[in-house]
């Protein structure tokens, strides 16, 4: 079996934006007094933090640019500067609520590298675990969640307000 009940996926799959334009630019024009929804964490002057909807772990969170580029040369120094001292936040934040083993940041640039959005850059930043890698990831191809997202956000909202 691979596949398990997770309900907050299915306003994604069944309403998608047939704007044509980019989720994360999508999420970025968005009114900043509903940012729970969109699950963004901390809005900065260049870039944005915001949850991932389809997360590998828990408190898997993504820095995005509100810059619309897809290559890592076109972001400006200012952009990039920004992103690294927003993962410093964001590894603060959830080292003090989660206790994590260790972490993995990177990027996707490019559809053959994995990114799920290929057209505007974004840097991950997974939280990991020892053991988490158990017999549901490995050998059942299925990744177990334990906490709804939604709870995740209200933990890590408070690090991130003035």
């Amino acid at each position: 079996m691979d596949h398990l009940w997770s309900p907050w996926r299915f306003r994604y799959v069944s309403e998608p934006d047939k704007s044509g334009h980019c989720v994360f630019c999508n999420l970025a024009s968005g009114d900043p007094s509903r940012d729970r929804e969109s699950l963004i964490l901390h809005r900065a002057q260049f870039n944005f933090i915001v949850l991932n909807l389809f997360p590998y772990t828990t408190a898997h969170a993504l820095v995005v640019p509100y810059a619309h580029v897809a290559q890592l040369p076109q972001a400006e120094p200012g952009t990039l500067a920004e992103m690294m001292a927003l993962a410093q936040r964001l590894n603060s934040a959830i080292e003090a609520i989660y206790h994590p083993d260790g972490y993995n940041l990177g990027m996707n640039l490019g559809k053959v590298a994995g990114a799920g959005v290929a057209d505007h850059i974004h840097l991950h930043f997974l939280p990991r675990w020892a053991g988490a890698a158990s017999f549901m990831t490995v050998i059942g191809e299925t990744r177990v969640m334990p906490e709804e997202l939604f709870s995740t956000y209200d933990k890590l909202a408070p690090f991130f307000r003035a």
